[in-house]
């Protein structure tokens, strides 16, 4: 599990030993933004969702300047020294079409879930896919 920015920092030395990473995105968001959900959730994110400090939400959809900057970069460490390692997410944020699509373009493998979640976690992985080869507009039109 990729759960600290540390640990997203130093991806060549772990890809060297680890068959696959596994992106902790609950606990790397919390890491990462230096607060925790519990906390934020039920005092001060309101105010900074509000007031433009965060566009969104962080503990449900990824925060792309941050937290997907060490994955992006775990990413390019990890498949630099194992090509072939798999890659994924494990988390809240598996089930959030935005993160889904901003895991497409890193190459994730996969991403996991909870169970009410994959139905809306397959269509954003298929959605993400056709945005990729440009068929989106072509299904859209009912080709």
């Amino acid at each position: 599990m990729i759960e600290v920015p540390r640990a997203a920092l130093r991806a060549d030395e772990i890809g060297e030993v680890a068959d696959f990473f596994s992106f902790g995105t609950n606990d790397l968001t919390q890491t990462t933004l230096a607060f925790s959900r519990d906390d934020a959730e039920g005092n001060f994110l309101t105010r900074y969702l509000e007031d433009g400090v965060l566009a969104r939400n962080p503990f449900e959809t990824l925060d792309v300047d941050g937290v997907g900057d060490l994955m992006r970069i775990a990413v390019e460490r990890g498949r630099a020294v194992s090509p072939g390692l798999k890659l994924g997410i494990c988390g809240e944020h598996g089930g959030d079409p935005r993160s889904i699509a901003f895991c497409h373009s890193l190459g994730l493998d996969y991403v996991s879930c909870s169970p009410f979640r994959v139905p809306l976690a397959r269509l954003a992985a298929a959605q993400a896919a056709l945005a990729e080869t440009g068929s989106a507009a072509y299904a859209a039109s009912g080709g």
